[in-house]
């Protein structure tokens, strides 16, 4: 265990309306690993959490619940070595604000640590600290980060994403995965692993794993043609598949059906397909105990080496290594 000798102070900013879990599922995290340091024979706490929002005192979540902010973003006087926005249905009321958002930047740049969690990456964008950095946010609201901050660099895949002093994280239980990490990165592995067995967490979620399948994409497609086609291609992923055949089954031409589909889903025909099958092997790797040359059979692959290749140019890392990060650790034991 590294041990650290200076307690860590951690800000989190939340407001009206923030997501209840962005703002109190990290304080879990770093609470929980104060424990587990206390246990492991360390004198002070690795962590001393505070809660910030426009003024001190309650402060409505979007749950109807209150939280108590021990800080007014205003306050001169409290500097923070982790500084967390979360997310919430009140971020944009927030950034109405220049008030408050001057404030947030006057702590950030003090901060040796900038976190986002959700939504909360726009709040992080208005303050400009993002500027010319990669960023993720919660799924469905990467292609409007993206389009209102053009200068952001915005990846819409990973769960979190580290650009030099700065994290930014994807929906709501992603900032534990990432508050975990920074746990990590502070104390050791071993210290992240017993705070992930305390919260019966996902001991190993890195942030380039994926926060959004193609299967659950296909199922919240709209009615039609072209979800016809998502959810016929789930169940065949095996077979011959090219643009004639799924033009077929949409009933269109082959050159109507590739400009409706790519309209409609933001990808071509066999960009989908090759992501759909490694969404397929993605989940048999973590799921169950097959053969790599059977996770390439029944994904639609053929075969391994095609597999690896693909999973080396879209994920970094080859079948095997994705097995070792994620397999279900019920089904590794």
């Amino acid at each position: 265990m590294q041990r650290q000798s200076e307690t860590k102070k951690i800000g989190i900013v939340a407001f009206k309306g923030c997501q209840i879990l962005d703002a109190t599922g990290p304080a879990a995290v770093f609470g929980d690993a104060n424990t587990q340091l206390k246990e492991m024979g360390l004198d002070r706490p690795g962590y001393d959490v505070r809660l910030i929002a426009p003024a001190s005192g309650p402060v409505r979540t979007n749950c109807g619940l209150e939280l108590l902010a021990d800080h007014a973003l205003s306050s001169q006087n409290v500097k923070f070595h982790t500084l967390i926005c979360a997310g919430g249905s009140g971020v944009h009321d927030f950034i109405s604000n220049p008030r408050d958002v001057l404030a947030l930047r006057r702590l950030a740049r003090h901060a040796e640590r900038i976190v986002s969690v959700c939504t909360g990456t726009f709040i992080l964008a208005e303050t400009g600290v993002l500027d010319g950095r990669r960023a993720v946010t919660h799924w469905q609201h990467c292609q409007r980060l993206a389009a209102n901050y053009p200068q952001i660099n915005v990846e819409s895949d990973p769960i979190f994403i580290k650009d030099g002093n700065i994290y930014t994280s994807a929906g709501v239980t992603a900032g534990m995965d990432l508050a975990l990490a920074l746990v990590e990165a502070d104390h050791g592995r071993d210290v992240a692993l017993a705070v992930a067995r305390a919260l019966v967490m996902f001991v190993k979620r890195p942030g380039t794993q994926a926060q959004f399948s193609r299967h659950l994409a296909a199922q919240m497609a709209p009615d039609g043609s072209i979800r016809d086609v998502q959810m016929w291609l789930l169940d065949n992923l095996s077979a011959d598949i090219n643009v004639d055949r799924l033009a077929e089954i949409a009933a269109m031409s082959p050159r109507t059906f590739n400009r409706r589909f790519k309209t409609e889903t933001g990808m071509t025909p066999a960009r989908y397909v090759t992501e759909c099958r490694v969404d397929a092997a993605r989940r048999l790797l973590e799921e169950s105990p097959l053969p790599i040359k059977t996770v390439a059979e029944k994904s639609g692959f053929g075969d391994e080496e095609r597999m690896r290749r693909t999973f080396r140019r879209l994920l970094g890392v080859n079948p095997d290594s994705y097995r070792t990060c994620f397999a279900n650790l019920d089904m590794a034991s």
